[in-house]
């Protein structure tokens, strides 16, 4: 699990190329704004092997710096010790959620609370496209980003003050 005081959460979805390193580079945005970012351990990965090594997809670095979010990456896949050093794992879709579901079932008494990051946004569109084959998407993945992240954040936050 992580340190004494450290919250954690682990973005993932399929490559680790779009959703999951622009959901953690807007996470550790509004971390490092709300002057909290040395209170969490914010990290993405992918259930896949297809990118690793790999940078985040050049349209979704393009799109973090026009909104001045820092973005530095380089793909990697979900690690079984993540099951018990993350909190939260937040994913994009259900293939994503039924992938680390299944992964999950290998480590024993895992702690991780695996969810779908729209699982907190309030109109409750839990599955976030990949924008991977669609130009446009970017844009409209970003903002859906933005605002998934933003209500987690928030319950994140209001869930380790609770506790």
């Amino acid at each position: 699990m992580a340190a004494t005081g450290t919250k954690s959460v682990l973005f993932v979805c399929l490559g680790n190329i779009c959703r999951s390193p622009i959901a953690e580079a807007v996470f550790r945005k509004m971390a490092t704004d709300g002057g909290i970012v040395d209170q969490w351990r914010i990290d993405s990965a992918a259930t896949s092997t297809y990118e690793i090594g790999n940078p985040p997809d050049h349209r979704g670095q393009a799109c973090m710096k026009r909104h001045g979010v820092p973005m530095r990456h380089v793909a990697r896949q979900v690690t079984k010790e993540e099951f018990m050093s993350f909190e939260h794992i937040l994913c994009m879709d259900e293939s994503n959620l039924s992938d680390l579901k299944r992964k999950s079932k290998s480590v024993k008494d895992y702690t991780a609370k695996i969810e779908l990051l729209g699982s907190y946004d309030p109109q409750k569109q839990l599955i976030i496209q990949d924008p991977y084959y669609g130009p446009k998407v970017i844009g409209q993945l970003t903002q859906r980003l933005v605002h998934g992240v933003v209500w987690a954040v928030t319950s994140l936050y209001h869930y380790q003050l609770s506790r």
